[in-house]
């Protein structure tokens, strides 16, 4: 607004005429016949943050998804070296009761572990372990002495 459109309301120019386009507000007078509201302003600007949030959501869903499908390998990965480390205990027992064991296939809920066992003293367990689409393999050496299995070497590969 111009600075003419702007006037006291204590001027005698404005107290005098009673037809007067101003309006009193507070210790300024307004002219209100030119003021038109911008419409559909606010629409827009409601649209707006709208699409902001709605982008802010689906990148926090997106997020989560990914999330949970990482977790998801991560824990069937590590229940596969966990079954292959099983592997390696059961053909430990195994051979305490026959030394002549050779291996096996053990099943434990979803996953399975193929054992094998070559060697004399020291004797050499490997096990292939797959849970899922993740496999595992442990190498485990044994020495036996009077009785006793110790392990010289047990190591993921």
């Amino acid at each position: 607004m111009t600075k003419s459109e702007y006037q006291n309301p204590k001027s005698e120019t404005n107290s005098n005429n009673k037809n007067s386009k101003f309006k009193i507000v507070s210790n300024f007078v307004l002219r209100i016949s030119n003021f038109q509201p911008q419409r559909g302003q606010a629409l827009i600007t409601l649209l707006f943050f709208v699409l902001i949030s709605l982008t802010i959501t689906s990148a926090a869903i997106i997020i989560i998804i990914i999330n949970s499908i990482s977790v998801s390998r991560f824990q069937e990965g590590t229940l596969a070296y966990y079954l292959a480390e099983s592997g390696v205990e059961n053909a430990l027992l195994r051979l305490l009761r026959d030394p002549n064991y050779t291996g096996e296939t053990l099943t434990i809920g979803t996953g399975t572990a193929v054992i094998t066992v070559t060697g004399a003293n020291p004797k050499t367990v490997v096990v292939v372990s797959q849970n899922g689409n993740f496999k595992r393999t442990v190498q485990a050496q044994m020495n036996y002495n009077n009785g006793y299995y110790t392990f010289s070497n047990w190591k993921e590969i």
